[in-house]
């Protein structure tokens, strides 16, 4: 999904003002809907009232002390509970937001403008950026379609405040509605703050890269399998594959350097021990990837040389084979040859004494007959004896 890159915060700085959503815009948005359809300027919606008529695809949820409180229906909704509890943190969900909603965030919770404008475009690598007091964190989720033999990614984009967590989805992967069941099983584990939820969805993400890594590897061992039997289509198997690999890893390999930002910071700002040891256990997974990741470049490199070695012997025992088939065949043209030889010459003299001319030489010589006959087992002999010399025959 794709959106046009632009400010976002200033496109919506004259409607919006900081603080004014929690009453208005938590509004019904059936209600919104209904004012714009009957309306005879619906066409011309204020950017406040678009994103009103939206908001009801918001998932958010607020916690107290570990506990689901409250499930807002809206934005506006959300901000508004989670204003009016001081110990509460919230987690809101978008899915393909448009530019308006994410602005209204930005807005609402002081998030960067640049920030919001990645948010926004999407397309961005695996990053960290700490802007203050929150943490703005780009992850790339995968999924392996082996039937097309091919990595889809999509991304998350995560919020991370002292007491709120926006997460922007830009693709279907990952289930974030499975990361909020595990966390709300794990209340001790929501109690450790908002980083707790971005340890969840970070391990849910590389979580997510072990099926990709287990079709990847089914697929080199049919690929190993299929160059040894010669299929003359594994070398285009092999690129494509080696594609998505590398696709892959540029996927992954960046969030190693998140998951070490996170680890440098956290003597400084204060980080759970035990939310620590959460997230050195998702580093140890994701280095675990990263290392089968170039596993598979170097094998499916050496697959490739041996397939071109494999290619290459083929090629050369065809060669040889249709140069054997040379030999054998020049050998019967000889043999052919020679016996056509040997034949030809008795042929010629019964020919030429064949004629019966009046005025031939020994036309009625007694021994004429005789003689033509030895003369012609003299030649076929002699011609015999020189071709089989030669190896002809």
């Amino acid at each position: 999904m794709t959106y046009p890159t632009f400010s976002p915060l200033r496109s919506l700085r004259p409607q919006l003002r900081p603080g004014h959503a929690a009453g208005p815009v938590s509004g019904p948005p059936a209600a919104v809907a209904a004012r714009s359809a009957a309306s005879p300027d619906a066409a011309e919606l204020s950017p406040v009232e678009k994103f009103r008529a939206r908001a009801a695809f918001v998932d958010a949820a607020i916690y107290v002390d570990g506990d689901r409180i409250e499930s807002p229906s809206s934005l506006g909704d959300a901000y508004q509970a989670l204003s009016s509890r001081e110990d509460a943190i919230g987690w809101i969900v978008l899915h393909g937001p448009d530019q308006h909603e994410v602005a209204w965030l930005g807005e609402e919770f002081g998030l960067h403008e640049l920030a919001i404008e990645d948010a926004i475009v999407a397309h961005q690598r695996p990053k960290l950026e700490r802007y203050d007091t929150t943490l703005f964190v780009v992850l790339r989720a995968a999924r392996y379609l082996d039937d097309v033999e091919e990595v889809e990614f999509s991304e998350v984009h995560v919020f991370v405040g002292p007491d709120f967590v926006v997460t922007v989805k830009h693709g279907e992967a990952p289930d974030l509605t499975s990361v909020q069941r595990r966390l709300e099983s794990n209340p001790d584990l929501l109690r450790l703050g908002t980083e707790s939820i971005l340890y969840a969805i970070l391990d849910k993400v590389v979580d997510g890269y072990v099926p990709v890594v287990a079709g990847l590897e089914n697929d080199i061992d049919e690929i190993e399998t299929q160059v040894f039997a010669g299929d003359p289509q594994a070398s285009r198997r092999i690129y494509e594959l080696t594609r998505e690999v590398i696709e892959f890893k540029r996927a992954a390999a960046p969030l190693v350097s998140v998951m070490r930002a996170l680890t440098a910071g956290f003597a400084k700002y204060g980080t759970d021990e035990e939310l620590q040891r959460y997230l050195r256990d998702v580093e140890d997974h994701l280095t675990l990837v990263i290392e089968q990741i170039d596993g598979f470049r170097h094998l499916l490199r050496d697959i490739l040389a041996v397939n071109a070695t494999l290619v290459a012997q083929q090629q050369n025992d065809e060669m040889k084979a249709l140069t054997e088939a040379s030999i054998d065949q020049n050998e019967e043209v000889k043999r052919i040859s020679a016996w056509a030889a040997i034949l030809f010459a008795p042929t010629l003299v019964g020919t030429v004494y064949g004629m019966n001319f009046d005025v031939m030489p020994e036309l009625h010589w007694q021994l004429g007959y005789p003689f033509a006959l030895a003369l012609m087992l003299m030649v076929s002999v002699a011609l015999h004896g020189v071709f089989r010399k030669r190896r002809w025959i």
